[in-house]
């Protein structure tokens, strides 16, 4: 269902509209959920690299994109990689957010 959702938002909306990076972005958490770890570091990828041009680096979901893309990373068991990406969202969150900010 989500690669059905993912082909029509791009069709409809285009591949680099917030709404299909929404979808890439889910996608990415259902392979993750499903262990194909190496696809769903891609799809993280390429939804952080889109979101960035797109929305900026500070942006919430640029910074949402990071930390899922580190999220597999360590399901990878590349801990370096994924602390530096964890510092990189937290980094961001502190700058755009603040230190105070809590999330829900």
């Amino acid at each position: 269902m989500n690669r059905r959702a993912l082909e029509g938002t791009e069709k409809a909306l285009g591949k680099e509209h917030p709404g299909t990076l929404a979808s890439v972005s889910n996608m990415a958490l259902v392979l993750q959920d499903q262990g194909k770890y190496e696809e769903a570091e891609q799809m993280n990828r390429q939804a952080l690299e889109e979101r960035e041009k797109a929305l900026g680096k500070e942006h919430p979901d640029t910074l949402a994109s990071v930390s899922n893309l580190s999220l597999v990373l360590q399901y990878q068991g590349r801990y370096e990689e994924a602390e530096q990406m964890n510092r990189q969202a937290l980094e961001g969150s502190e700058k755009a957010l603040g230190k105070e900010h809590q999330t829900r």
